[in-house]
């Protein structure tokens, strides 16, 4: 074996840096049960808020050392495998930020009938394509006035300078389109800031490419309608005036005192804070002193400005002082009471530990603590805390001045316009404009405020708070400091916020109970276990101690999954599980082609080394080629898929990649380690040579049957089809499904009669799910609705529904909701993905093998199979057996579309060897040799691969239950259509006498 000292070398390494990035999931386990232990009572109850106060308390704390390198608790979970929602329980959000308000408002609200008959044509064109909203707005706007120019419609104070009446209708779409894009990106920046505060451990929220949707996953809540909430609302954008640490100290030394008389009598219990108090405020004074030098200089710079007023980043020196002596102040006097624990001094003012804020909202929320303080001072939190020794992280406190009627001085909707610059000696600054408006209470605001600070308030946040160097007319002006370009860019952002109302709606929702995630665990790991040890024992038997290795090989492969996994920060989820499943099965395929070589070199009498050497070599190329295509499919899948698909298409393509790496090179060290260690190495037996010894058929006797049974069970399917309808799940046709559980088993018809008359006739299903006491409730009641409101009006309806049930205690265990327009960009995703992958397995074929009718064949024969699953679906269908037609549907589809043509690609690379070998002998004479050489390989892959997803579909669970259907159905026809559909055509459409003899892209290595 070639390089066998650097497959060692890689092997070592990556095994070592899985067993790194997998033993975070350990120690975290070790910590969630070292926190359980800790707050298990002697009854072996748990209390909850116990076991968190546990976990807060060792969240910065080290609990993991590896090799000197220590960890928190806080990294060990941010590196440590993740569970998806649906193994953990959660809700999943999709959400889509509307582009019609937001050129409404660039428009000024205007009432022009041409524009918003263009609006109005857009969103229907927007049904059936794939462009962008202003593209389609653009379209739309020429249809419905050709000679129309935009720039008279946008051409207003808010886009001053960006936009002129001489603007042509390009330049005015390349403006909107860029404040489309700044208000999803603006509303991405702020969904995040928002959830980071909402305090969910390990959210995930990321953009969608290509649309103005925002996927977000949420662990562990608990409280949809608060999330729903938090969501959709608007951004609200405040400027307040700040009370400097002058004037709030004194009611601070009085809440000092009653804190401590409070401790002292034992009604005041906070628990340790973790601040080290001394270091702080040491590093504190001199960050503040570092600060305040640079905005000494800063001001210094903006001295000489003329149209616009410079605003310092954060507060002088000489306020730094003042907030450290506060504080210093208030430790002395109290001698470290309450209040010097729990506070500390920070650049520019007072803050606290990250992991105080929680004791200091305690106590601020207390109607006596209130009394202490004027009515007219609130206080806020600053929004990015700021590092300090020991890994602690603090977070400034602002003492904001409210108005008169409470509300801020100036929101948001005064800002025009704002954007990251660089200042004259290329530091990083933000210039902000004002609307007229604005720019008269922002003069009022300002000069009113020299030498304080104002606050930038976005959600209740502090963003920024710039000390005022003088009153600011004309409404321009540039906020300076030491900020990076990314900060300058965030904040910039942060002030567009109020200018540009993008109000975002669900378009999907699901929601999981943390009990239906529990049992998907159960079912997940039990399948797994299953099908490993369905392969092992199988392989054992059939190739005894080749088949032993083999098993080994499986071992490393699935390590290798799991560690790469956790490397990447990749969750687990339950359709992942499935692709770790048949990623086992499909795994085999790779030894079951070495081992079927090794046996035809061995009964050519050739010694057991060159028998393992031709083995391998001759294997190589066609597995390569049968995991291209197979990876070719799931990338398609990743890329069009989205959250469950997603991720059983990224562990179906990494089960690929070290399948092929574990079944080649790892196999075949261990091989050749055997061999050399005992000089013989057995992988058959004399039963296992006789299986596949006298196997005869003719497939070309076979193929006009074979056309006609296709044929016929098609069009069974598909008028079955017609009479029934497709049964879509709610992702393809929108609507809101729920899974409900009671105490005992209801028949489905009778819950669906008593929520007919609540969803006032909708389309409903109602069909047991899993369990006999478990229902899966469908319904298309407001599904054009995509509002909280219609939300919250279908739940009610639901539950009214099934009060006469009310002694069976009936409980919603999860939900989901697809939009209509989600529902139709699904739909869309899914044929493209379903046609992108047919052209790239025709257009790779061709490419190996030289010969376009061997891509007809593979394709109409992946196209037969596709729409084999779906027929027989529709046949179940008519006969009362129904399952649904959804995403994951969808990825069991493609994941056949890589299995047949996995297979058929084997046989096509021996049809192709024969067709070199004889040269003057047509396609027909060779076929049938081809596929009886081939057939043992076949067999045994098929059936491998199908009793391991048929130990998915039995203890796989309900969520998985279409999948692996959808997979045992493709499974059958696939090995079918591979036989008796591909080669067929191969034989029909090459001409009796070729022009060229195929030739390979290299030396032919062909394997069963």
């Amino acid at each position: 074996m070639r390089n066998k000292t650097l497959i060692i070398v890689l092997t070592a390494i990556v095994s070592a840096l899985c067993l790194y990035y997998l033993s975070f999931s350990f120690v975290a386990r070790g910590v969630q049960k070292d926190a359980e232990s800790y707050a298990t009572d002697a009854q072996g109850n748990v209390d909850m808020d116990k076991k968190q106060t546990y976990l807060d308390s060792v969240w910065k704390e080290p609990v993991y050392n590896f090799l000197g390198a220590s960890y928190t608790y806080q990294e060990v979970k941010e590196n440590e495998l993740g569970l998806g929602l649906d193994l953990r329980g959660g809700m999943h959000v999709v959400l889509e930020v509307s582009p019609v308000e937001i050129i409404k408002s660039m428009s000024g609200n205007s009432k022009d009938p041409n524009f918003l008959k263009a609006l109005a044509r857009a969103q229907e064109l927007q049904k059936n394509s794939q462009e962008n909203f202003t593209t389609l707005f653009a379209e739309a706007y020429r249809e419905v006035e050709p000679n129309g120019r935009l720039s008279r419609i946008f051409s207003n104070t808010a886009n001053r300078g960006k936009i002129s009446y001489e603007s042509s209708n390009a330049e005015v779409i390349n403006v909107i389109d860029k404040e489309v894009e700044d208000a999803i990106e603006r509303s991405f920046n702020i969904l995040r800031t928002r959830i980071d505060k909402f305090g969910v451990n390990q959210p995930n929220i990321q953009r969608l490419k290509g649309s103005g949707r925002i996927q977000i996953e949420l662990p562990g809540i608990d409280n949809p309608d608060r999330v729903r909430k938090l969501l959709q609302g608007m951004a609200n954008l405040e400027f307040w005036e700040v009370w400097t640490p002058e004037e709030f100290s004194p009611y601070f030394a009085q809440l000092g005192e009653q804190l401590d008389k409070q401790e002292k009598a034992g009604q005041l219990n906070l628990g340790t804070t973790e601040t080290a108090k001394k270091d702080v405020l040491a590093n504190a004074a001199a960050d503040s002193a570092a600060v305040g030098a640079a905005n000494e200089d800063v001001l210094a710079k903006a001295a000489g400005t003329t149209d616009s007023t410079a605003l310092a980043k954060a507060t002088p020196t000489k306020d730094s002082a003042k907030a450290t002596s506060t504080i210093d102040s208030l430790a002395a006097a109290q001698q470290g009471g309450v209040l010097a624990r729990l506070f500390t001094a920070m650049p520019g003012g007072i803050g606290a530990n990250v992991r105080d804020t929680a004791r200091i909202n305690d106590i601020f929320a207390k109607p006596e603590v209130r009394a202490i303080f004027p009515p007219n001072m609130k206080f806020l939190w600053g929004v990015k805390p700021i590092a300090g020794d020991n890994r602690q992280e603090f977070v400034e406190f602002y003492a904001i001045k409210k108005g008169r009627d409470g509300k801020a001085p100036m929101t948001g909707e005064a800002v025009n316009d704002a954007r990251q610059d660089f200042d004259q000696n290329g530091s990083p600054e933000i210039n902000m404009t004002m609307t007229p408006t604005g720019a008269k209470k922002w003069a009022r605001l300002t000069g009113d405020n020299v030498g304080r600070q104002v606050a930038i308030v976005l959600d209740n946040y502090v963003y920024s708070a710039p000390v005022v160097q003088g009153e600011i007319t004309g409404g321009n002006s540039s906020i300076t400091g030491n900020f990076s370009i990314e900060e300058a860019k965030d904040l910039a952002n942060i002030l567009k916020a109020g200018k540009m109302p993008a109000p975002t709606r669900i378009v999907e929702e699901a929601i999981v109970g943390p009990s239906l995630g529990q049992e998907a665990i159960n079912q997940g790991l039990l399948s797994t276990i299953a099908g490993l040890l369905v392969v092992v024992v199988f392989m054992i038997a059939y190739y005894r101690t080749g088949g032993f290795i083999a098993d080994l090989a499986l071992v490393f492969n699935v390590f290798f999954i799991l560690g790469i996994l956790a490397q990447f920060n990749a969750a687990l989820t339950l359709p992942g599980i499935a692709g770790i499943v048949l990623t086992l099965g499909m795994a085999v395929d790779a030894n079951v082609l070495i081992f079927e070589r090794m046996r035809e070199e061995a009964a050519k009498g050739l010694p057991l080394r060159e028998v393992i050497n031709k083995g391998y070599d001759k294997a190589f190329m066609t597995i390569l080629d049968a995991n291209v295509t197979t990876f070719l499919a799931g990338f398609i899948l990743y890329f069009f898929g989205s959250g469950p698909v997603k991720g059983f298409a990224i562990t179906l393509m990494l089960g690929i990649v070290t399948s092929f790496f574990t079944s080649v090179f790892i196999s075949r060290l261990l091989i050749e380690s055997s061999f050399k260690r005992a000089g013989r190495l057995s992988f058959s037996s004399s039963f296992t040579d006789r299986m596949f010894a006298n196997v005869k058929f003719d497939v070309m006797k076979w193929k006009k049957p074979a056309y006609a049974f296709s044929l016929a069970i098609l069009a069974f399917g598909f008028i079955a089809m017609a009479i029934k309808g497709p049964n879509l799940g709610v992702d393809f046709k929108g609507g809101r499904s729920y899974i409900v559980q009671l105490d005992q088993a209801v028949p489905a018809s009778e819950v669906r009669g008593a929520l007919i008359d609540n969803f006032q006739e909708a389309g409903t299903e109602v069909k047991t799910f899993g369990a006999s006491n478990r229902l899966k409730v469908i319904t298309s009641y407001l599904a054009d609705d995509e509002s909280t409101t219609a939300d919250e009006q279908v739940k009610t309806a639901l539950l009214q529904g099934l009060e006469e049930y009310k002694s069976l205690n009936p409980q919603v265990l999860s939900s989901s909701k697809v939009g209509a327009t989600m529902a139709d960009d699904i739909q869309k995703t899914a044929l493209i993905a379903l046609l992108l992958s047919l052209v790239g397995i025709f257009i790779y074929v061709m490419f190996r093998f030289s010969n376009w009718q061997f891509s007809l064949g593979g394709v109409v024969a992946l196209l037969h199979d596709a729409l084999m699953i779906i027929a027989v679906f529709a046949i179940l269908d008519l006969f009362g057996i129904s399952y649904e037609m959804d995403q994951v549907f969808i990825a069991a589809v493609l994941t056949i579309i890589g299995f047949s043509i996995n297979d058929t690609v084997v046989i096509f690379d021996r049809v192709r060897e024969y067709m070199v070998d004889n040269p003057r002998k047509h396609v027909g004479e060779i076929i049938n040799p081809a596929l009886i050489n081939t057939f043992s390989r076949t067999i045994i892959t098929s059936f491998t691969v199908f009793m391991v997803v048929l130990v998915l579909f039995i203890f796989g669970g309900e969520i998985l239950r279409s999948f692996s259907l959808a997979m045992l159905i493709g499974i059958l026809f696939g090995t079918y259509s591979s036989l008796f559909i591909a080669a067929p055509i191969v034989v029909d459409t090459m001409k009796k006498k070729p022009e060229s003899t195929p030739t390979p892209a290299k030396p032919v290595a062909q394997a069963r």
